[in-house]
């Protein structure tokens, strides 16, 4: 385990995901965020799919033992600030995700609950739904559904329930915070609302940008897991994750023949010397490091 005398290193954030070729979505749309945001990703397989930006053709689950062992290794070799959690595949890798996660209580977790790709296709069953709901809320920080997967994850008879029900029958389930997002709703403007024990905490309200998106909900996700690993609260974290989250999808590109791609690294690709964002990811980055150092045996 690093010491004190250790040189300094950026947050470390670890997340369990499935893999997309594309890099649209999933492990690899985590790393490029993490990374964009300050932070060193560490990163569990949990599925392989064969997907483009259209949509995704078929998905095989890792062996629930052989992600438990991805994970483990990482953990007693390294230090994790935060875990970001994205399609986990089975029910299996569910159930071993959620054991290893209550050996680390106090490290925040960020849950993507992704049911199904931008164009639909089936990414976790009901049985799943139900595990994600029974076995990992109650291990996690903050949820980030749109308004489709927080009506399915909170499994509600009511069928007049409203997206406040949803996200305090989930915070009933065990979680800190639940963010619905809006893209899904049939409003002018994006409006995402954070929920807590008490109701809503914030609602914050974005312009609709034009075209479809393949990765926008594991960037916010891993985006606010970024932030947390830098030390901010959560609603902080929340609103400059959203912040990052839209410049992205601003910036977005087609290099395909399906969904827009978020540009990740957007800020590096401006003209000017200091891109939105750029120096507030430096300076979270900095003080990052100044809380290791006055914090002995914190690693």
């Amino acid at each position: 385990m690093p010491t004190d005398a250790d040189p300094a290193f950026p947050p470390l954030v670890l997340t369990f995901a499935a893999s997309d070729p594309s890099s649209g979505a999933g492990i690899q749309a985590d790393l490029l965020t993490l990374s964009s945001m300050g932070c060193h990703p560490l990163s569990v397989i949990t599925a392989l799919t064969v997907q483009d930006t259209i949509g995704v053709e078929a998905m095989r689950a890792v062996d629930a033992e052989w992600v438990a062992d991805q994970a483990r290794a990482l953990l007693e070799d390294m230090p994790v600030d935060a875990f970001k959690i994205g399609v986990l595949g089975s029910v299996e890798n569910i159930g071993v995700i959620a054991e290893i996660l209550s050996d680390y209580p106090d490290v925040p977790l960020v849950l993507d609950p992704v049911l199904a790709s931008g164009r639909g296709d089936e990414l976790a069953t009901d049985e799943m739904a139900s595990a994600l709901r029974e076995l990992l809320l109650p291990h996690t920080t903050i949820v980030t559904p749109n308004s489709i997967e927080a009506r399915r994850l909170a499994d509600l008879d009511d069928d007049d329930a409203s997206i406040a029900d949803c996200a305090g029958r989930l915070v009933e389930a065990g979680c800190e915070y639940v963010l619905v997002t809006g893209t899904h709703e049939p409003t002018r403007e994006v409006v995402n609302t954070l929920y807590g024990q008490g109701g809503v905490v914030r609602a914050d309200t974005w312009p609709r940008l034009p075209g479809s998106y393949h990765g926008s909900g594991c960037t916010l996700a891993s985006a606010i897991a970024a932030m947390l690993a830098n030390g901010l609260e959560l609603p902080e974290a929340v609103r400059e994750a959203q912040d990052y989250t839209w410049h992205a999808l601003e910036r977005g590109y087609r290099p395909g023949m399906g969904q827009l791609l978020p540009d990740r690294l957007f800020w590096a690709r401006e003209e000017k010397a200091a891109a939105p964002g750029d120096e507030r990811v430096d300076a979270l980055a900095d003080a990052a490091i100044e809380r290791r150092r006055d914090a002995p045996g914190t690693h």
